[in-house]
């Protein structure tokens, strides 16, 4: 039983010492110096009577799991921890976050991992408390982030110590701290979308633009002092006449200062547009609500404290205010030294190490960005002459019906982010949207092009008249915008934190389904090369969010696919034969060969045209000779190849986890998880595969007496890449009735998987399942460096960092934190001292080697992935460079030669194969 607050307490003493002559009562329990703590954090956070008696039971089960949590030292931490999960399962949450913090003396960090150290079984935190701890993490990456911005911004405007014409009301502290608040009284007024970065970015250089107008030039750094300065001459804002209403005040403001807007937007390489939109469509409005008018001046801070206060305490979470005192519990953990990224170490010790910390998350969003948008500089939201040749050429003219679709999607994008994010937004939706048409447009010309290379023909009428496609690559072009625009805050590189408006929102959208969507992911990839690695990474993500549970939902046309598949004549109850798991997987397929594959199997064998092909005499891209063979769908087809190599990876990956001393069980453990896939596919309906995965190892590991409990598993599992702990806490049992995985394994997994994995026990077990062949990623590219030749230190590396563009063209970032030079490829190469330098590198190395050699010292171990012959030809192409080239100009083209043969190579790979799949 919990301890009783000290008023019951007292009561039960004197009922005990009650003068009548029947028998005392049993004695209450002596309360202990940790019980009395309880009560005492019990009524600090003032939590109900039945908070306080779930939370204590639900210490006493944990401290009996695990004794360590009882210790003096993690009492208070665990009495915390317990009292928060049950407040927020009983809904019935008395105290705001930051309270439960200051009362245990912990940070955010350290209370997110203590939570995850005590979560040791899967019934202590719920999904409904992940799911709001998931939202605190996300609003204190972006609120830490935004507040380092925000400081550091405000350095580089208000001078340290202004004149002493400047009153001590106007001090910069004072200054700070009426921003920052106003900021975040206007973030959680004007959001609802508040984990989102670059739009909280871009309203908080609003305020900034807000209170610069409104600060005395004195205070003020160039080239902002200026601008106010010219604003006072011509009629300060901070002065109006009398008469004039405050609607036109506010308008000629704004007309007179967009000169700061467009300082702020330049100096940190955001859209102008985008930012002026949001002060007019949002800002704005909030100052007219919150009763903030320019002609008083700043805003008082008492004024917009009591706003922000009532806001915090509504919305009980995290004070960001105490950003302002540098606050003990808004501290993010320390960045160990070992995750900065470093260049291989050099060879001379004297020299000086420059550690270059990360992009903050801040300029690593502004630039993907800007990227993006230089992307699109030369693209239109209209289609180019290309594109209506094209679809001139079509038997049936597609243009009316895709500009149709175009507009009536537009309308449909912002409703939906408006509702998002907030009625004010509409516009900065549409805003995102276009960009989201210029690059569909962009992609489509692209893919057209690569088709009429490929088969010879301008015709692609079925194709670009099938509406599944168009909504599936329009849809694709919008989410890289959103992506690109919805960059998290961590500084993690996990994609699993995420913002209200990440994918799969997008489907939702457009009414698309999941399978439908997949097809488009890998041919838009290779039909835009310059997506940036973030950008090719986060659809590979989505692909694979797809193939683990979004196409296995219930109303999936993928369940139709598999049971067509059964139905071809001749054929096992196999979506895609084992037999093909040794093949390598060939990235030939087009968009148009799974869009225009067969969505019925013919019963009887073909005697006329395929169906994928069109009854009209055009030619197609997925026209198939004609076959007596039945046809097979290839959507389906390389669906399942990428499926059994998602699941292999993750099995193989958990695998070394906890049964790297059975090797002999992995084969036994992927071949119960290949046969469920493939014949008890019915399991995958409304699931996710590592739920299949999971079931697969405890099920072998029981029959193989090898002692693996699901605790154990799930432990591993919270601990690889993109896991969500709902996975295997809610897992559908039956009819909407979901529990924990175990349940799941007891009622369904084992009885209807019961005599196969039985047959594991026995002398004869089931025919082991081939390995996937397991092929390079065809998302990436090599992102190790290395080194140009032997006996130098000299290295080439893929480009890591987004472009910088505050001079209005691309130059690259520092990338490297021990780099002497930096060159990129295609750029002007800088001042000819430069590249004396490295020539002479170069010479210097080839003649230590030269002179190594002719002593009889050992040859120098040769380069696995990059050499270069020393007589200036390249044994790959044979190209010769001429007498006057330096050495390195000769390596440097010799580079580019190979790195454009290599990518060329990737983007066409396997289209040259004699052995083309059957569709």
């Amino acid at each position: 039983m919990p301890p009783k607050p000290p008023r019951r307490a007292a009561a039960a003493r004197t009922q005990r010492h009650s003068p009548d002559g029947g028998p005392a009562p049993p004695a209450a329990p002596r309360l202990e110096v940790g019980e009395a703590d309880f009560v005492v954090l019990c009524d600090a956070l003032k939590v109900s009577e039945s908070v306080r008696e779930k939370a204590w039971k639900k210490y006493e089960s944990l401290s009996a799991a695990d004794g360590a949590l009882a210790c003096n030292k993690k009492k208070k931490e665990t009495w915390g921890v317990c009292i928060f999960i049950v407040a927020i399962d009983l809904d019935e949450v008395t105290f705001t976050f930051t309270e439960l913090l200051k009362s245990m003396n912990m940070s955010v960090c350290t209370f997110f991992q203590f939570l995850k150290e005590v979560d040791v079984n899967m019934d202590t935190v719920s999904t409904k408390v992940d799911s709001t701890v998931s939202r605190l993490k996300k609003k204190y990456d972006v609120l830490f982030a935004l507040y380092h911005k925000f400081e550091r911004t405000c350095g580089l405007i208000y001078l340290e110590q202004p004149s002493s014409e400047i009153s001590a009301e106007l001090s910069s502290v004072l200054v700070l701290k009426n921003y920052w608040i106003t900021f975040l009284l206007a973030k959680g007024k004007v959001l609802q979308v508040e984990d989102d970065l670059v739009i909280s970015f871009q309203l908080l250089l609003c305020v900034l633009d807000y209170f610069i107008k409104l600060s005395p030039p004195a205070m003020l750094k160039e080239p902002y002092k200026s601008s106010v300065s010219a604003v006072t001459v011509n009629g300060s804002a901070r002065t109006p006449r009398r008469g004039q209403s405050r609607s036109s005040r506010t308008a000629k403001q704004l007309d007179t200062d967009t000169r700061i807007i467009e300082i702020l937007c330049k100096e940190h390489d955001c859209n102008f547009d985008e930012v002026k939109n949001v002060y007019f469509t949002s800002f704005i409005p909030f100052l007219n609500s919150a009763g903030i008018v320019a002609s008083s001046g700043l805003p008082e801070v008492e004024v917009i404290l009591k706003q922000y206060d009532e806001l915090y305490l509504k919305n009980k979470d995290i004070d960001a205010r105490l950003f302002l005192n540098h606050d003990e519990t808004l501290q993010p953990a320390v960045i160990a030294c070992s995750q900065l990224e470093r260049t291989p170490l050099k060879n001379n010790p004297d020299e000086e190490i420059n550690i270059i910390l990360p992009q903050t998350p801040v300029r690593a969003a502004m630039n993907n960005i800007q990227q993006l948008i230089m992307i699109l500089n030369s693209a239109t939201d209209k289609p180019s002459d290309t594109l209506i040749m094209y679809f001139n050429n079509c038997t049936v003219n597609p243009k009316d019906s895709i500009l149709k679709r175009v507009e009536s999607f537009d309308h449909i994008f912002q409703k939906k982010f408006a509702e998002a994010v907030g009625q004010g937004w509409a516009e900065i939706g549409s805003q995102r949207y276009k960009l989201g048409v210029r690059l569909y447009y962009r992609v489509m010309e692209s893919m057209l092009k690569s088709e009429e290379e490929r088969l010879s023909v301008q015709n692609f009428s079925k194709l670009l008249n099938d509406n599944t496609f168009h909504t599936s690559l329009l849809a694709c072009a919008v989410e890289v915008v959103m992506a690109t625009y919805g960059r998290n805050a961590s500084q993690s590189d996990s994609t699993s934190t995420e913002t209200g408006l990440a994918f799969p929102w997008i489907l939702n959208v457009f009414d698309l389904k999941a399978f439908d969507f997949y097809k488009v992911i890998e041919s838009f990839i290779r039909a835009e090369p310059s997506l940036t690695r973030e950008m090719r990474k986060h659809l590979e993500h989505c692909e694979h969010q797809i193939m683990e549970s979004l196409a296995w939902q219930s109303g999936s046309p993928l369940f139709d696919l598999i049971k067509q598949s059964k139905e071809r004549e001749g054929q096992t109850d196999q979506p895609e034969p084992t037999s093909s798991l040794n093949t390598p997987l060939q990235h030939n397929h087009t968009a148009a060969d799974l869009y225009l594959s067969p969505v019925k199997s013919p019963k009887k064998k073909a005697s006329g045209p395929p169906l994928s092909a069109p009854s009209t005499p055009d030619a197609q891209p997925a026209v198939i000779p004609q076959t007596q063979k039945p046809q097979k769908s290839t959507s389906l087809s390389l669906f399942y190849k990428k499926v059994y190599l998602l699941a292999y990876r993750r099995l193989h990956t958990l695998f070394l986890h906890l049964l790297s001393e059975h090797p002999d069980l992995e084969p036994l453990i992927w071949t119960l998880f290949q046969h469920t896939l493939q014949n008890e596919y019915e399991l995958m309906r409304d699931r996710h595969l590592d739920q299949i995965m999971m079931c697969s190892m405890y099920g072998i590991c029981k029959v193989k007496n090898v002692d693996l409990r699901f605790k154990i598993i799930v432990s591993a599992y919270k601990e690889l890449c993109n896991t969500n702990q709902e996975t295997f806490k809610r897992v559908l049992i039956r009819d909407e009735q979901y529990d924990s995985i175990i349940v799941f394994y007891n009622l369904v997994f084992m009885q209807r998987l019961k005599t196969n994995i039985l047959q594991y026990a026995s002398s004869r077990p089931p025919t082991l399942s081939p390995i996937p062949h397991i092929p390079r990623s065809p998302y990436q590219f090599s992102n190790s460096p290395r080194r140009v030749s032997a006996g130098n230190n000299i290295y080439i590396s893929p480009l890591k960092s987004p472009y910088k563009f505050s001079d209005g063209f691309q130059s690259p970032t520092k990338m490297t934190p021990r780099s002497r030079f930096l060159v990129s490829i295609g750029e002007s190469f800088g001042t000819s001292e430069k590249f004396q330098k490295i020539n002479q590198m170069l010479c210097n190395s080839e003649s230590q080697l030269k002179r190594s050699a002719e002593a009889g010292a050992a040859a120098p171990k040769p380069l696995k992935r990059l050499r270069f012959d020393i007589e200036g030809q390249d044994e790959a192409d044979g190209s010769k460079h001429l007498p006057q080239e330096s050495k390195f100009q000769q390596k440097l083209a010799e580079m580019t030669s190979t790195r454009t043969r290599m990518q060329k190579q990737k983007l066409n790979d396997g289209n040259d194969t004699s052995a083309s799949e059957e569709k």
